[in-house]
């Protein structure tokens, strides 16, 4: 049977728990900055001019590095990593687990008579062949075939991570697939670059390349780890299958902005040092709107090197939990009853003369730049809304979207009150054909006066999944345990595919005989007007929104294995195709994937859900019912039976309450069981999928409703698992 004492002692150890404060740093944070990555000045320092010159080439132009350099920045890299204290190198990629891998070598090699020497070439830093067959391939690869190749990101740079160089790679199948997260991405970025700087130099011929940006918000739980192992629900899946709701959880709202508790401070102060040292512009931090629920955020950067800090802090912050004797939920919905977990993503594109394209400016023709850029993000969101929902889809964010203060499923864009009436306006004014010199006057009025109402425009729909926040667009669909990569490869994909449809529409127009700002102009008006649909200001929550988005035939995709249907699309396919970011084989292994990672989730939680069931759950109540029917035998002995029946009367009350909540606990698990052994023999992916989807994961809710019923009537002395209000309230 379950023992209830490890419950005790977990709440034992969190309350012996004093705040463990990292060494205060005399130094500014400007100081120690970056110290632990292989930046600019470290690369004038330990590079020799031409090694120097060509590592800058590839970081901002994507140049190639011939083998002879390579060998010099290897050289100058080891050097300066060994006076750093690092023993080992390692390439640092992010294969399609959705975390982070590496595999260390040590720099010295033996050279005989005892001797060694510290070595570290070009070829050991621009590739690597780890060995391929237990990482996710999507059928790409059989499991026999080993090899798979880490190749050298030069536009990220090196870190040292305790003793170890880690270099930032991608990681690609003998036949050149990509098998990771990162070569998509890079692929987008450049696809999104070229088509941004063709209709940038419309406004600006000096424009000679774009970046996305990205700043992400990482939201989490913690939980104290003497708590943490008492729940092996929480410890084997990342959240409570089990646990009654408690009577104060988050309706207060209390905890939000509010005084940080000392022994999260400590634990914020100590990461926040690590991370910094690693050249993550960490910046914010504060208390989220749940018990025990917090976010960090950093200044945004350039988006590659954004995925990379993302993922770096991910398993930096656990890490570091680890000394504080915490541990870090970054599951989407941890806990039922309050709000889940995001990663907003807040994206936008500049150039490399300083502009930002999503930022409203001060003349009719720059904003007339800003609302090119504006109304094709609109337009690309609108025409591949079921991509980026499914590059957001996965077990944990289905249980996050739509519920409490997270975004629903429906994608849709908000761009506030008055930027949707300029918008509403330009599309009445912008007559087809030539334009008379008044109706150009009027336009370039209502186009420079977007300035002025910025300031009113910047306030949030915390209901809407892509809300434009006055200089950027966010992304709050995206889930906090999710890998950034995979909603920038997306979001940049459309946005490229979009802005080459547009300039090739703009230049067809000009071909006709239409002066260039009248050919935006018309071409943005037939954006906007086909576009509308998708814009929305109101209450995503409402179901008066499910029904309208119905009649917009806008998607509403409440689950994963739905969602990623449309990787077998042709017009998905093409898209990516087009943009040459993943062709039709890579995009098909990653919907196998995918597939397969719910299907093993949910499997997982099934697992649990009827173990705990079984052996903690059932025997705990069972325990209880007999210590009652020991009761009423006693009185009965004592009383009498006339007596006993009346004084025992809520004592036979609970007994049944008992019986029947235990009887549903068992039948609910034994067709659980049963639902995942059918589900277990469809061989079809999507249709095991779906399988797992509908007819075993209902069963977590029933089983859970009546094993919170039974929390509630069991001896609090008796029950095995740490309840909610211990767990949330605890730190």
């Amino acid at each position: 049977m379950a023992n209830p004492q490890i419950r005790t002692k977990a709440l034992a150890d969190v309350l012996d728990r004093t705040p463990r404060f990292p060494e205060v740093h005399a130094r500014k944070i400007s100081e120690f900055f970056g110290e632990n990555v292989f930046t600019e000045d470290a690369m004038r320092m330990f590079l020799t001019e031409d090694a120097y010159y060509a590592v800058r080439q590839a970081m901002h132009h994507g140049a190639r590095i011939d083998r002879k350099l390579a060998d010099q920045v290897s050289s100058g890299m080891k050097e300066w990593a060994a006076s750093k204290g690092a023993t080992h190198y390692t390439h640092w990629f992010q294969p399609l687990t959705g975390l982070s891998a590496e595999k260390h070598d040590a720099f010295f090699e033996p050279i005989g008579g005892g001797r060694s020497i510290e070595r570290f070439d070009g070829s050991m830093l621009v590739q690597q062949e780890p060995d391929a067959s237990s990482f996710p391939s999507g059928g790409i690869r059989n499991t026999f075939e080993a090899r798979g190749y880490t190749a050298w990101d030069p536009s990220s740079p090196a870190f040292i991570m305790g003793r170890t160089l880690c270099i930032p790679t991608i990681f690609i199948s003998y036949t050149g697939e990509a098998l990771d997260y990162k070569m998509p991405l890079l692929r987008a970025l450049h696809a999104v670059d070229q088509a941004a700087t063709e209709v940038a130099r419309y406004f600006d011929k000096e424009v000679g390349k774009v970046v996305a940006t990205l700043g992400w918000e990482q939201e989490y739980f913690l939980i104290d780890k003497a708590l943490y192992h008492a729940r092996p629900d929480i410890m084997m899946t990342g959240r409570a299958l089990f646990g009654h709701t408690p009577a104060k959880g988050q309706q207060l709202e209390d905890h939000y902005f509010g005084s940080i508790p000392d022994r999260v401070h400590a634990f914020m102060r100590d990461f926040e040092t690590e991370a910094l040292k690693l050249g993550i512009p960490v910046k914010t931090r504060h208390n989220e709107v749940a018990p025990n629920q917090f976010e960090c955020a950093p200044v945004f950067e350039e988006t590659n090197l954004a995925v990379d800090h993302n993922v770096l802090l991910m398993d930096l912050m656990e890490k570091v939990a680890r000394n504080h004797d915490f541990r870090v939920l970054l599951h989407e919905k941890p806990y039922a009853g309050v709000n889940g977990s995001g990663k907003h993503n807040n994206w936008s594109l500049a150039t490399d003369t300083g502009v930002n394209l999503l930022r409203p400016a001060k003349t009719p023709k720059e904003n007339l730049r800003f609302l090119t850029f504006f109304v094709n993000t609109i337009k690309a969101i609108h025409s591949h809304a079921d991509i980026l929902r499914a590059s957001i889809a996965s077990a944990g964010n289905d249980h996050r979207l739509g519920a409490n203060e997270a975004p629903p499923a429906i994608i849709s864009v908000f761009i506030g009150e008055h930027l949707s009436n300029l918008l509403d306006e330009l599309e009445k004014s912008i007559k087809a054909g030539k334009m008379p010199a008044d109706l150009k006057t009027e336009l370039k009025l209502n186009i420079g006066r977007i300035p002025p109402v910025m300031l009113d425009n910047t306030d949030r729909n915390r209901t809407s999944p892509f809300a434009f926040t006055g200089n950027k667009f966010e992304f709050r669909a995206v889930g906090s345990s999710a890998n950034c990569a995979a909603a920038m490869t997306a979001l940049n994909t459309i946005m490229a595919w979009q802005l080459r449809r547009f300039k090739e529409a703009v230049d067809a127009r000009i071909a006709k005989g239409a002066k260039k700002d009248e050919a935006i102009l018309q071409e943005i008006r037939e954006l906007i007007s086909s576009s509308k649909p998708i814009r929305f200001e109101g209450n995503g929550y409402g179901e008066e929104w499910v029904k309208e988005a119905a009649k917009r035939g806008l998607g509403n995709i409440r689950d994963t294995p739905r969602a990623l249907d449309v990787w077998e699309r042709k017009e998905t396919k093409q898209v990516f195709a087009d943009m040459d970011v993943l062709s039709a084989v890579e995009i098909e292994a990653r919907h196998e994937i995918e597939l397969h990672s719910y299907v093993l989730k949910v499997q997982i939680e099934s697992r649990i859900c009827g173990d705990l069931a079984q052996n903690h759950i059932i025997p705990t109540a069972i325990a209880y019912q007999n210590r009652l029917i020991e009761n009423v035998r006693g009185l009965r002995e004592v009383l009498g039976e006339a007596a006993a029946k009346k004084a025992g009367a809520t004592q036979l009350k609970l007994i049944q309450e008992i019986s029947e909540h235990l009887g549903e606990v068992k039948v609910q698990v034994d067709a659980m069981i049963e639902a995942r052994k059918q589900a277990n023999k469809l061989e079809d992916s999507r249709e095991k999928a779906i399988a797992y989807c509908d007819e075993v994961k209902p069963f977590l809710d029933r089983i859970r409703y009546h094993s919170d019923k039974l929390e509630l009537l069991v001896d609090d002395g008796l029950w095995p698992l740490p309840k909610m209000r211990e767990v949330l309230f605890t730190r």
